[in-house]
């Protein structure tokens, strides 16, 4: 029974944060409330505090959702075999193409990102620090393989994610849209031409 239990807790759970999601992004994070989480569940407000403590909660289950899926496909391309250079930039490109069509091209999910980052919410810091091991992961197969130099492996991971931190950040990312400055491609080629041994 205990198992039953679980799994419908773990349902429900999803259930709200599922809700609290599409809610977010069709009203705004600002504008809704417990109840209206409550409301298109139909259950009492006091139900959805049994699983979330508040909003602030709700939103941050939300945005962990959001992010772990970027976490996921960066980890997918990293196990991958084949080149490592060619496995970079993809990495690099994905990372980019997942948080535009994210936060992007959505206002009402671009203002949920905004206050995590405002927040400095301990969520926004796992996942960089998440995605700056994963591009780490990838610089030290590079090196194994004689595709890239770096004797310090951290450094080397930071200063790529620093490089690409304008197509990496939401809010840089929407801000420098129409910005002049170098393409994608570009910054990519200046980081793995940063990365290639010196002949």
């Amino acid at each position: 029974m205990a198992l039953v239990s679980e799994h419908i807790e773990v349902d429900t759970r999803d259930r709200i944060l599922e809700v609290a999601e599409r809610l977010f992004r069709q009203i705004g994070y600002q504008k809704t409330t417990v109840g209206d989480i409550a409301k298109e569940l139909r259950m009492s407000p006091a139900n959805v505090y049994r699983f979330f403590e508040s909003k602030k909660a709700i939103h941050q289950a939300v945005a962990r959702g959001l992010m772990g899926e970027v976490e996921l496909e960066a980890q997918r391309i990293v196990a991958k075999p084949g080149p490592v250079k060619e496995r970079f930039r993809e990495l690099l490109t994905t990372i980019n193409r997942m948080n535009t069509e994210r936060y992007v091209g959505d206002n009402k999910l671009h203002e949920m990102v905004a206050i995590a980052m405002e927040e400095d919410w301990d969520v926004c810091v796992a996942h960089m620090e998440c995605i700056a091991g994963v591009i780490g992961q990838m610089i030290a197969q590079g090196v194994a393989s004689g595709e890239f130099e770096a004797p310090d492996l951290q450094l080397a991971s930071l200063c790529a994610c620093t490089a690409m931190i304008r197509f990496f950040h939401p809010q840089m990312i929407a801000q420098c849209a129409t910005k002049p400055g170098p393409t994608i491609d570009q910054m990519i080629d200046f980081v793995i031409a940063g990365l290639s041994p010196r002949h």
